[in-house]
């Protein structure tokens, strides 16, 4: 088969489009999605390198801050939030052995987030709306900075996400809950306990330990979807309120911005953002890990008591860990600085730490275990929490933040290795587990390009957080245009990692393409030919 042949039809015509349950094609739908939004943000993400080394005439500051905005919300809703939410309507089912809830459901979440991802992006394209993702009040209602309209379509399309979101928490609580027609009754209490974890924290004070009712992968669905429920209502709370001002202002009434206490809409603001990032995001994180490991392993999780515990108390630590982000401002009480800021920021270490331990440890009494692509970008993600962690409790403390606050340090050693490295690897790794699940058994077009996606990527991801740190340390702030160049040479070494951070996804995705073809691409769109019903995925 020649090049064109495979471009259309996949490698060896293996993969038909028409042979896949509705399960399988909602679930790709989501992976398209995904990788179409995470290549807006990495072309986004390097507009934005070459414009810390120099500054690009036609892109004048103004819609460089509109990228800005954007790049991060693209990233974390376009993308992740499409993989994470289509992975985990499937494997919810699968590992449950019942159907989904509802596949309609699951197929208006893909089309309410790529749709609001859309919106807000495009709305910012064109009227260079940019208070910044922080949206700290009174700046999203600013009309003497930006625009009304393009506000009031960013923040639409915000909500449209929100909405998408909200049926994804439905379906996943409704799917683990409900019992299907011809299935055995469910005991509901106990059910619902396991999958928060209170069982596997009961059963560490049991002399008799009692069976959990469902794995531990979908207990930390469940945990990290409370958080994901809870952001979600947050967000669009926060969404409504920015809308009040902004359609007002199209209606010629003018809101006074004190009516709002900014002290306390960052504290709720926060609260809620802070839910995406350091509560389901580590939590989904974990339980990804421990179901790549038991499927790679073939082995029943270590400590798996400790593992459901962990994942309780967590709720607790993601609750009260949103203050950290505030350290630096002064009219921030003293005491939720140093409790919720410090202490409590602290105990994450403990609690990723545990799910990190747990992985290597199951992964070792399985050895020696194949170098598969699952494998390796499942160690890659591994290395990249290892590093962001860290990176984040020392932020976390009350003299470096007066350092390292609102520096290329945040987004560099920690958020972006914590995303690009630690999320987006674990993310692949299911990815490259799940190709054959979902396309009946096509084969990956080539393996030399899988290779050259996992070392561009981890060296590509590493290289830019890491020259991002330095540039911090040595003064260079975030969210800031230096015309005069004056941290060049870091930003140079953070643009060539971002090239190869671009390289491999564009390996990814030929990859990905060649071996599914175009027509096969094109059919996941289409309704499925098999009945309806038939929504329990295959093993």
């Amino acid at each position: 088969m020649n090049f064109l042949q495979t471009l259309q039809n996949g490698k060896e015509g293996l993969f038909k489009s028409n042979t896949l349950t509705p399960m399988q094609k909602m679930t790709l739908r989501f992976v398209v999605i995904s990788l179409l939004y995470y290549g807006f943000a990495v072309i986004e993400g390097m507009i934005m390198r070459i414009y810390q080394v120099t500054p690009i005439s036609m892109i004048p500051p103004d819609q460089y801050f509109g990228i800005l905005t954007a790049h991060p919300l693209v990233g974390i809703f376009g993308s992740t939030y499409s993989i994470v939410f289509g992975a985990f309507l499937f494997l919810v089912p699968y590992l449950m052995k019942k159907p989904l809830w509802s596949i309609k459901l699951a197929n208006w979440t893909c089309a309410l987030v790529a749709i609001g991802t859309f919106v807000f992006w495009f709305s910012g394209f064109i009227s260079h709306y940019a208070p910044l993702y922080t949206l700290y009040w009174p700046l999203p209602a600013d009309f003497t900075q930006f625009s009304v309209w393009g506000g009031t379509f960013f923040i639409t399309g915000i909500a449209l996400v929100m909405v998408g979101t909200v049926f994804f928490v439905i379906n996943i609580f409704k799917t683990i809950m409900y019992t299907p027609e011809g299935f055995d009754k469910q005991p509901g209490g106990a059910v619902l306990s396991s999958a928060l974890g209170l069982s596997g924290l009961a059963n560490l004070f049991r002399k008799k330990k009692k069976p959990h009712l469902v794995s531990v992968p979908v207990a930390a669905i469940a945990r990290g979807t409370v958080d994901t429920a809870l952001n979600a209502g947050i967000i669009l709370f926060t969404g409504v309120l920015i809308l009040v001002y902004m359609i007002a202002e199209l209606f010629g009434v003018s809101l006074k911005h004190s009516a709002i206490d900014a002290l306390l809409y960052k504290n709720w603001f926060w609260w809620g953002l802070d839910l995406i990032a350091d509560g389901l995001v580590l939590i989904f994180v974990a339980g990804t890990w421990y179901l790549l490991t038991t499927l790679i392993t073939g082995k029943k999780l270590f400590m798996e008591n400790w593992a459901r515990a962990a994942l309780f108390v967590e709720m607790v630590v993601s609750w009260t860990v949103w203050s950290h982000h505030l350290m630096s401002d002064q009219a921030q009480p003293g005491i939720l600085k140093i409790l919720s800021g410090e202490m409590v920021t602290a105990f994450e270490l403990i609690t990723q730490g545990l799910a990190f331990f747990i992985v290597l440890i199951t992964l070792w009494s399985a050895r020696p275990l194949k170098m598969t692509n699952p494998f390796k970008f499942l160690l890659g993600g591994l290395l990249g929490f290892a590093l962001a962690v860290p990176a984040g409790i020392m932020q976390a403390d009350l003299g470096l933040n007066r350092i390292l606050h609102n520096t290329q340090w945040i987004v560099g050693p920690h958020v972006h290795v914590a995303i690009l490295v630690g999320l987006t690897m674990t993310l692949y790794s299911a990815i490259y587990y799940l190709f054959p699940l979902l396309t009946n058994g096509a084969k990956l077009y080539s393996q030399k390009l899988a290779n050259f996606h996992f070392w561009a990527h981890l060296l590509g991801g590493i290289g830019m957080g890491a020259f991002m740190g330095m540039a911090g340390l040595n003064g260079m702030l975030r969210r800031t245009i230096y015309f005069e160049g004056e941290f060049n040479a870091y930003m140079i070494l953070a643009g060539l990692s971002g090239i190869l951070l671009l390289l491999a996804f564009l390996a990814f995705f030929i990859n990905i393409v060649m071996s599914v073809g175009l027509n096969g691409v094109i059919g996941i769109y289409m309704p499925s030919k098999l009945k309806t019903k038939d929504l329990v995925p295959a093993e």
